[in-house]
């Protein structure tokens, strides 16, 4: 096992080599000097490397979800079939990482306070499936989940597990869902499975372009 892990940090190691050596070399005027050659394993390395790092048609999916928008947020937190709580905020979604991920930095209010929160969209090309992760000041966890497009590429379900510091619960799996529904709008739907019966939806929150 040790073996095979040196190998590969030998592997890393000298692609990033590779792949900064030009540049130093044009740093400090030595560029006439031959360019040191790529073994085959650092070749087929640098391949598959290429392969899951490039971002491709599964990101920009993602590019309708870029901008700066209205939110009108719903939290259903007396159960599913009582009246919502209504708020708004705002959010700035941006590429990050050379297209990588869409970055969103949400403002707002949630029961009467000041409510902030950072996260992270994107594809894992090499697992192939869409995930997300996010943080904000309503709580010290980090909320991760991944999953899939459907055909369209317009709507996208992740699933991940939450837990429930109100009730006791650790690991209830919630489906969160992402409906493009055109440039200017997308919806934000997270569901309660621990929820018996068909109303399971306890979050929804409706982005409206801004610009």
């Amino acid at each position: 096992m040790n073996s095979r892990r040196n190998t590969l940090a030998a592997l890393i190691a000298g692609a990033l080599l590779i792949c900064c050596m030009p540049l130093h070399a044009q740093e400090t005027g030595q560029g006439t000097k031959a360019k040191p050659q790529a073994t085959p394993d650092e070749q087929e390395m640098m391949k598959k490397w290429m392969q899951v790092s490039t971002p491709g048609d599964a990101q920009k999916k993602l590019e309708d979800l870029v901008g700066t928008w209205d939110v009108e947020m719903s939290i259903w937190s007396k159960g599913p079939d009582a009246p919502p709580s209504v708020t708004h905020g705002s959010a700035v979604n941006t590429w990050v990482l050379g297209g990588r991920f869409v970055r969103q930095e949400y403002k707002g209010e949630m029961m009467g306070m000041p409510f902030e929160g950072i996260g992270y969209t994107g594809y894992d090309n090499y697992n192939k499936k869409y995930v997300s992760f996010w943080i904000d000041n309503s709580t010290t966890q980090t909320t991760t989940m991944s999953g899939l497009a459907d055909r369209s590429g317009r709507t996208f379900t992740l699933y991940g597990t939450m837990d429930e510091w109100l009730t006791g619960e650790n690991g209830k799996t919630v489906k969160y869902v992402t409906r493009i529904v055109n440039r200017d709008k997308n919806i934000f739907e997270a569901y309660d499975l621990g929820i018996e019966g068909p109303n399971q939806r306890m979050m929804e929150a409706v982005y409206t372009r801004k610009k």
